[in-house]
């Protein structure tokens, strides 16, 4: 599977997910968003789940984290005592650690799901 943008291919994995992960860009973030279901435009709040992803991934020795880790992490960001997982999938309907991490551009988390 190949991704077509601004006149380049970028090679994805058959599930979709980047190769090679300097290749990742917001505008590329937003061409895969806009193909994934439920997803379309991607909001503020998007871009925080993003954002948390690729931070952790990047500055912390390639973790992924799970749902609850990342429902903590934006509690912080958006000022709440807690985020229910239920706004994290309605963001992100597919799964908070797949689907936003795909956008992301990182490697498909194999994690089963769980706490």
């Amino acid at each position: 599977m190949a991704y077509e943008f601004e006149g380049k291919t970028i090679e994805a994995d058959k599930n979709g997910y980047l190769v090679n992960l300097d290749d990742w860009s917001e505008g590329l973030a937003k061409h895969i968003a806009a193909s994934e279901d439920g997803v379309g435009e991607l909001t503020d709040k998007h871009w925080d789940v993003i954002n948390f992803l690729r931070d952790e991934y990047l500055n912390n020795a390639g973790n992924q984290p799970n749902m609850r880790n990342i429902a903590k992490a934006l509690a912080k960001v958006w000022g709440q005592k807690k985020v229910e997982s239920k706004e994290v999938y309605d963001l992100f309907p597919a799964g908070p650690t797949k689907q936003a991490g795909k956008i992301a551009g990182l490697p498909e988390d194999k994690r089963k799901g769980g706490y």
